[in-house]
């Protein structure tokens, strides 16, 4: 479309000039006004045409090139030759066949053009002194120097567009070579991270198991009626209740049941995940309340959302130290809603912030490290985030944001 563009302008502006400076180049034809007139309309017709076109294969894109450039070159020499003059501008028409064959076709076809371009302009300046004698060597010479700027233009200008071709194609070479390399990458980082979780769920299952181990070894060398028997079959049971909710902790994290969402209440959720923590908290001498207004409407999965939410109520309670409080707040922020879980006791170690959401990070005593990972991978799974807002001397703020129920987004 560039190239036609230019053909549009260069036909305007060249029957301008000869319009203008009629007094020199005398008052142009008839016929040579038709040929112009011709000319734009079919380069306006193909503009027209290719801006219809959303695609074209490589051959209809040569096959047109070969078209528009044999046209054009007509073109030019028709209105040369209805000129008929020494000085004839409308070869300047000659330019943009050599331009389109230089950024389009190869060099060959490039040298061709500039060829069949500079015999035109010869073979008119030749048959124009065969008609007017005597020869004129400036004549010639001038072609000479057309020719020259032309084929160095179509020379520079195939030079360039091969060069960026080539570099085009580097880049495209780098980009597969760097989507393979990814890709690698990320079968490493996934057996990586395979390997990491094998070994802390090995490391995780270990000392229950060995617990539970040493505590029936030592309760069968022992009379099974006796006190010491019973206290180390008490500890084999609490070990063994360990491990399994080690083992169902562990596979809600790894598989992940897809939440079955209905519009629910937010704020129910949190006024319940309060009321089920309230024991716990007043037993560590924690205050534990909830804030916010009802109608927090949201597309959810009650029972997962309240199971992220326990998880991160319980760890507030369980981080807060004697007389502290949690709140649990929930509140609308434009097309989302935040519950935010915060204790007033911190701020978590810049070393371990990075790491709280990872399956089996903890610093609490006895703890498996899933309860964090398996409250994100449930915020996930609804389209939300679970975020880390605040982390500073008084305050630990945890923010699960979820969209609101789809028909109060984009009320009718």
């Amino acid at each position: 479309m560039t190239f036609v563009s230019v053909n549009l302008f260069l036909l305007t502006a060249l029957l301008s000039i000869h319009i203008l400076l009629s007094f020199y180049f005398g008052s142009p034809p008839p016929l040579l006004v038709a040929v112009l007139a011709a000319g734009f309309l079919a380069n306006a017709l193909e503009l027209v045409w290719m801006y219809g076109k959303t695609f074209l294969s490589p051959d209809s894109i040569v096959a047109l090139t070969w078209a528009t450039i044999a046209i054009n070159m007509l073109i030019a020499f028709a209105l040369a030759s209805l000129s008929y003059r020494q000085d004839i501008q409308y070869f300047a028409l000659m330019i943009a066949p050599i331009l389109q064959a230089a950024f389009r076709l190869s060099l060959a076809t490039t040298l061709l053009t500039v060829t069949a371009s500079t015999s035109l302009i010869f073979f008119w300046v030749w048959n124009y002194f065969r008609l007017h004698p005597p020869s004129d060597l400036n004549e010639y010479i001038e072609a000479a120097t057309i020719s020259l700027i032309y084929g160095i233009a179509g020379l520079l200008v195939w030079a360039l567009v091969n060069h960026l071709r080539s570099k085009q194609m580097e880049l495209s070479r780098s980009l597969i070579d760097l989507e393979e390399t990814k890709s690698r990458l990320l079968v490493e980082e996934k057996l990586a991270a395979v390997g990491r979780f094998s070994s802390a769920i090995a490391h995780e299952i270990r000392n229950p198991v060995a617990m539970i181990s040493s505590a029936l070894t030592t309760a069968f060398n022992l009379e099974l009626d006796s006190a010491e028997s019973q206290e180390m079959f008490e500890i084999a049971a609490k070990e063994a209740s360990r491990l399994e909710k080690l083992t169902a902790d562990f596979l809600a994290y790894a598989r992940p049941r897809t939440p079955r969402r209905e519009r629910s209440d937010v704020a129910d959720s949190i006024a319940y995940i309060v009321d089920i923590c309230r024991p716990r908290a007043a037993a560590m001498d924690v205050a534990i309340r909830s804030e916010g207004s009802d109608g927090l409407w949201a597309d959810i999965d009650g029972g997962q959302l309240q199971q992220a939410l326990l998880n991160l109520a319980m760890n507030a309670v369980e981080a807060s130290p004697s007389g502290a409080t949690v709140v649990l707040r929930g509140r609308r922020d434009d097309n989302v809603i935040r519950i935010e879980v915060e204790n007033s006791h911190g701020p978590i170690p810049a070393k371990a912030v990075g790491c709280v959401f990872e399956p089996f990070f903890t610093t609490k005593p006895g703890g498996t490290g899933l309860g964090l990972a398996i409250a994100h991978s449930i915020v996930l799974g609804h389209g939300g985030e679970l975020v880390l807002s605040r982390n500073e001397p008084g305050v630990v703020q945890f923010s699960v944001i979820l969209p609101v129920y789809a028909a109060e987004k984009n009320p009718e």
